[in-house]
């Protein structure tokens, strides 16, 4: 392995909160060419996570959709807005975002 100081150990990755939520409602955010925001159910509490997918999806496609968020990161001000999570997704051209096989219970944790 060539590349070890970008390694992870697992207490790194153990510290890491990631679950399922659905999304609620989702909106563009007002001037902004990139962030859609998001009201996520995930079974326990509601959050705010904004996302910078609007290139290439619509909101009104992710509304009542599941999808993997990591929970646990300081929440972070964007456009005036707090986000309270993130979105995960992969690939470099167009995201694809993660989203369980099946319905799962909101909440439900990455493991």
């Amino acid at each position: 392995m060539e590349n070890t100081k970008d390694m992870a150990t697992i207490d790194d990755f153990v510290k890491l909160e990631m679950r399922v939520g659905t999304v609620l409602e989702a909106e563009e955010v007002e001037g902004s060419d990139k962030l859609i925001k998001q009201i996520v159910d995930f079974g326990d509490e509601k959050r705010q996570i904004l996302s910078g997918i609007k290139k290439w999806y619509k909101p009104d496609s992710l509304v009542g959709k599941q999808f993997v968020y990591v929970t646990n990161l300081e929440p972070r001000l964007m456009m005036g807005l707090q986000s309270q999570g993130m979105l995960l997704a992969v690939g470099e051209d167009k995201p694809v975002i993660l989203k369980p096989s099946k319905k799962v219970p909101n909440g439900s944790k990455i493991r």
